[in-house]
């Protein structure tokens, strides 16, 4: 049961709110979004950190997450370009212990939403993270707006690299032909693939349901693409609120495993 964990608001598209006690809402907030997948013709996931933190990877902004870890400078920092190309060993110095999270595993969410595109429902994830756990679990139509730790090229000779280079090299990992291997990851100061942002949005557009899973909507541009939106239903799910819960057909605040779990 949901039932006394939980908090969640149902938002109906002519502007009522509909609240409910947290034992009411339980089943009956569940099955209005098992009615909407069902019914939706061309599901789009648009998921960030929140989907992993549940596989074991830290949420960069959660309270107990990386940005809240003590370093000599911020993550924000270490994780930006001018960062990397000034201090490189400690950038991979950093990378290597706080980003690549290879032992992790896909959960719930992520076998569901692998389920849901099987089946027809679900035409395509749109995802912030870079960790690669939707592919694990069977995705195959996934758009990572910031890259993935599983690919890495030559900066010189533009040779691929599998995410071991990076892991088992010993201080800055360097190619064969002399030049510095970096991830395939968008840093702070970086912009997004436009092909990637592009298919993002059209995806997004031909939707008509719309889940926004596990992110505070904080992190731009790619937070923006949902404002390209405009098929039937748009549901939020999220731990805490987020800026666009008031546009929202549904709003979930609780974890993406526990709802998924019964869908």
């Amino acid at each position: 049961m949901l039932g006394h964990a939980y908090n969640l608001k149902y938002q109906t598209r002519n502007g009522y709110d509909i609240i409910y006690k947290k034992v009411v809402l339980t089943l009956d907030k569940i099955d209005v979004f098992k009615q909407m997948i069902q019914n939706a013709k061309s599901i789009v996931f648009f998921g960030g950190a929140g989907v992993s933190t549940e596989s074991g990877i830290p949420d960069f902004r959660s309270e107990d997450g990386l940005y809240r870890l003590k370093y000599p400078y911020s993550p924000e920092e270490i994780l930006s370009h001018h960062f990397f190309m000034e201090h490189t060993e400690e950038f991979y110095r950093f990378y290597k212990e706080k980003v690549l999270w290879l032992d992790a595993k896909p959960n719930v969410t992520h076998f569901k939403l692998a389920q849901l595109e099987e089946e027809g429902r679900l035409s395509c994830i749109v995802t912030q993270n870079i960790d690669g756990l939707h592919q694990l679990a069977g995705s195959k139509h996934v758009l990572e707006l910031h890259g993935s730790i599983y690919r890495n090229h030559c900066m010189k000779c533009r040779t691929f690299y599998d995410v071991h280079a990076i892991k088992d090299s010993y201080g800055i990992p360097i190619c064969s032909c002399g030049g510095m291997i970096k991830p395939d990851v968008v840093l702070y100061e970086e912009a997004l693939d436009e092909m990637v942002i592009k298919q993002s949005i059209s995806q997004i557009q031909k939707a008509d349901l719309l889940i926004v899973g596990g992110t505070s909507l904080a992190v731009y541009p790619a937070a923006s693409f949902i404002q390209y939106f405009c098929g039937e239903h748009l549901v939020m799910i999220n731990r805490s609120a987020t800026s666009l819960d008031i546009k929202a057909d549904l709003v979930l605040q609780n974890n993406l495993g526990d709802i998924f779990s019964q869908i």
